[in-house]
């Protein structure tokens, strides 16, 4: 049986997706959240999973290191990958948007200044509404650019928007819905389709569990 290599981040997704390949009947016993192991073997020795950062996900999985990814919908819109998108897993789910200041009038603005660590969305998404803007790259902490003077808005995952509200900004708009996303590369997909087919296959009987 061939070996498939799985990569994806630690964390949120993460938990949901190994309890997601639990209820499919792809157990890794040995692994451990707390743990800086980056490589882990499934039960079955058929399947290895790697932890990279989320970002590079998609890279791993299109240059071949990954035969499979899991990762965010917004990951894959903010710089698309060679890759396939095959199954839409609904987990992670969470919102694009656009958020700053209860009241903030963004049409009043001449140029609006936007600080995002999705800096491709967040200018396609305000061209699409005809407003100009200054787009500013943030790595992290995106609720300070407001805060501070630096930015007008914000655009960013929000999940349940406590964060949002502990500092003072609410959502103005909601740009998209995100889940996890399974994606394929594609040299994999054609030498090794019967078992890529066949833990798709898996993942989606996994998944009727699990909703």
């Amino acid at each position: 049986m061939d070996t498939i290599t799985i990569a994806m981040a630690k964390g949120r997704i993460a938990n949901e997706a190994l309890s997601l390949l639990e209820n499919s009947g792809v157990l890794f016993s040995d692994f451990d959240e707390k743990s800086r192991k980056l490589i882990f073997t499934d039960n079955g020795r058929s399947i290895k999973l790697i932890f990279v950062k989320a970002v590079d996900v998609p890279t791993y999985v299109e240059l071949g290191a990954a035969d499979i990814g899991v990762i965010g919908k917004d990951v894959v819109l903010e710089d698309p990958k060679d890759v396939y998108e095959l199954l839409d897993l609904g987990i992670g789910k969470c919102k694009l948007a656009v958020a700053g200041f209860p009241g903030e009038k963004m049409i009043d603005k001449p140029k609006l200044t936007v600080a995002s660590k999705y800096p491709n969305l967040a200018k396609m998404h305000f061209e699409q509404k005809g407003l100009r803007t200054e787009i500013i790259k943030l790595n992290g902490s995106v609720e300070l650019a407001p805060l501070l003077g630096l930015a007008d808005c914000i655009v960013d995952i929000v999940e349940t928007g406590a964060t949002l509200k502990e500092n003072g900004l609410v959502v103005l708009e909601t740009i998209r819905e995100v889940s996890a996303r399974l994606i394929v590369n594609k040299a994999s997909y054609a030498m090794k389709t019967e078992r890529i087919q066949q833990f798709i296959a898996g993942v989606k009987k996994g998944l009727e569990v699990y909703s």
